[in-house]
């Protein structure tokens, strides 16, 4: 190893509480804005000490391959997910997001059979049909906020195949405790984690609203014992080598971690993709004529999607120049070299999805949606772990597919029957927290599309 080199980077962050607060509270002003900067200034691999701790900011498909993949064994996850008083885990429990080790393993082998692909494939009409009973509700002209819209389209979804319940009743509850953490963990606080601030104990009644609801799904189908086909029952009726199953803790952890990440990542995907569809006319109207020859006019099924290779092209694009989730952290949990450079025992290693999926030495004008880039003859092109909307290595998202699957399936199902048109003078911010999203919400205009084929009425998903 050769000690003590590290690569350029912004500038060193104090070692006073008080200085590293206030730094955070820049940096979180504009996220985007500061990291692209600091790319352009300083590489694709910068360094910095906050305190007497190693900082690496990342966006080097190598280095981030050895981290995610080579060295997935020494770089874990850190504090703001382990933390059970101040990061994710005080919402998730120890669920697979914000557990290590063997517990790790043993909980993600448990999940696995629930992603069975023949298991998501039964969804795919649950997905449809939610979508027709909502856009039955849109009128040509309506405003609305498509935040909102995808927001509660994306739970009721969420609803029906992890708990097969209708979310409808619990929808604004879900709502507001999610937004609760995402402020609660974006948030610098110099005060220790046992004092009562107003954000925390907002956050505590946030968690107390989503265990009273996951545990009442779990106790429901305890004293029931059968299995209804959703991926709570899954999660119930799975074993380890020795026979054991989840304790209902366990179960709590990872459908709460499922009922979180599982309805806002595909909502904010859907999001950016209208945003983006509105500004680039030439990329919609080539959607809407595939939608049109190979659908005409009927609702998509999961044996469709095999036809609708440019509504993919859509999806992958919108997550490469707007992903979902904008960066991943790892902490070494032993002193490292990766790619000539030293990680001191316990650095962080913050991964810039957003910074590496605009590279401008991978992609051709990275700024711009241009969906073509994603055909087939043009995918081998893209280096390892230059697109990463999911993570990778062993801890990629286990519900990669799912997702995938309902991008498709309501980007299709929407783009039928309406354009959605930005407003004029309403400025769109994202805004990257956990996850990144409309910082004040998408506000759009409704176009009935002139179709040339008779559309559909909406089916009730509730009459299976």
């Amino acid at each position: 190893m050769h000690e003590g080199r590290f690569p350029p980077g912004p500038p060193d962050v104090g070692s006073s509480p008080i200085e590293q607060y206030l730094t955070y509270r820049k940096f979180l002003a504009d996220p985007l804005k500061r990291v692209t900067e600091w790319v352009a200034a300083y590489g694709d691999v910068m360094h910095y000490k906050s305190g007497h701790r190693h900082q690496y900011m990342i966006a080097n498909p190598d280095m981030i391959r050895e981290i995610l993949v080579r060295q997935s064994h020494i770089f874990i996850k850190g504090p703001d997910y382990t933390n059970e008083k101040t990061g994710l885990a005080r919402f998730m429990g120890k669920g697979l997001v914000t557990s290590n080790g063997e517990f790790w393993k043993r909980q993600r082998r448990l999940v696995a059979p629930a992603f069975h692909t023949q298991r998501i494939a039964a969804y795919a009409d649950t997905m449809v049909n939610y979508t027709l009973e909502r856009v039955g509700r849109w009128q040509d002209g309506d405003v609305r906020d498509v935040d909102e819209e995808m927001m509660q389209l994306t739970l009721m979804i969420v609803g029906r195949t992890l708990f097969d319940a209708d979310a409808s009743t619990t929808v604004n509850q879900v709502k507001s405790a999610v937004e609760v953490v995402q402020k609660a963990s974006n948030t610098a606080n110099l005060l220790p984690a046992w004092a009562p601030t107003p954000l925390r104990i907002r956050s505590r009644r946030a968690n107390a609203v989503l265990d009273k609801i996951v545990y009442g799904f779990i106790d429901q189908r305890r004293s029931t014992g059968e299995d209804r086909g959703d991926l709570l029952s899954m999660l119930l009726l799975s074993e380890d080598e020795d026979g054991d199953r989840m304790t209902d803790l366990q179960v709590r952890d990872e459908a709460v971690t499922l009922f979180l990440a599982g309805h806002e990542t595909t909502a904010n995907a859907l999001n950016w993709t209208w945003w983006l569809l509105a500004q680039y006319p030439q990329v919609e109207q080539r959607l809407h004529d595939e939608l049109d020859s190979a659908l005409a006019g009927k609702p998509p099924t999961l044996e469709d999607l095999r036809r609708l290779p440019y509504t993919d092209m859509v999806v992958k694009e919108s997550m490469r120049l707007m992903p979902p989730v904008w960066s991943i952290g790892r902490v070494n949990r032993q002193a490292t070299e990766v790619l000539g450079y030293s990680f001191p025992e316990w650095s962080g290693a913050q991964i810039l999805i957003y910074s590496v999926h605009r590279h401008p030495d991978i992609w051709e004008q990275p700024n711009e949606f241009i969906p073509e880039r994603w055909a087939e003859e043009r995918n081998s092109q893209i280096p390892k772990y230059a697109y990463i909307p999911f993570g990778g290595g062993p801890r990629i998202c286990i519900g990669n597919s799912f997702a995938t699957m309902e991008a498709n399936l309501l980007l299709a199902t929407i783009a039928q029957r309406f354009q959605l048109r930005l407003i004029e003078g309403v400025e769109i911010v994202p805004r990257p927290f956990i996850t990144m999203f409309p910082r004040d919400g998408l506000p759009m205009r409704l176009e009935t599309r002139q179709a040339q084929f008779k559309q559909e009425p909406a089916t009730s998903p509730t009459n299976r």
